[in-house]
């Protein structure tokens, strides 16, 4: 199968359909492990982009977070969410078709805070210094849940040095 011409026909379908022209298509050992269109117009979920949903299909169906061994064909470079979770997925190899500068004159988006041109330069800024408001309310509380966390979960430097010894 041709898993190119898949990602760009679930686009253009999308499209045909009212929805956004962005699709991703999983792949791992040769087969398809999921494949979605973006799906924000249709459901008004602004998190609906298509790596988003394709990597949620896939994970379910592996029972994990991981992605490992996958390839993941993307329409466009993704954006900066994408991206995010595309890095956190941990495929072996993300393949996109167009890249922001060769889609830019073709597609615009009615956000707010985006343009294609500025939305990476954006993410580099300092939290205080970008034009998203954004405020940061310290809480030890919220300190804590992390503390709690590594208590449950992550071995300290007595636990590994204890692991390490055979004790």
């Amino acid at each position: 199968m041709d898993f190119i011409q898949r990602t760009v026909d679930l686009a253009r379908q999308n499209v045909a359909e009212g929805g956004r022209p962005f699709a991703t298509v999983i792949v791992r050992d040769g087969e398809i492990l999921a494949e979605s269109a973006n799906k924000v117009a249709q459901t008004g979920d602004p998190t609906a982009h298509a790596e988003i949903l394709a990597i949620r299909e896939a994970c379910a169906k592996l029972g994990t977070e991981h992605l490992v061994g996958a390839t993941i064909y993307v329409l466009a470079h993704p954006c900066p969410m994408c991206l995010g979770s595309l890095y956190y997925c941990s495929p072996d190899e993300v393949v996109f078709l167009t890249t922001r500068e060769e889609y830019a004159p073709h597609y615009a988006d009615d956000r707010r805070y985006f343009e294609l041109a500025t939305f990476y330069d954006e993410f580099a800024k300092p939290w205080q210094d970008r034009r998203l408001p954004m405020r940061h309310e310290p809480r030890e509380e919220a300190r804590a849940v992390y503390r709690f966390w590594q208590e449950r979960n992550a071995p300290g430097p007595l636990a590994a040095a204890l692991e390490t010894s055979g004790m």
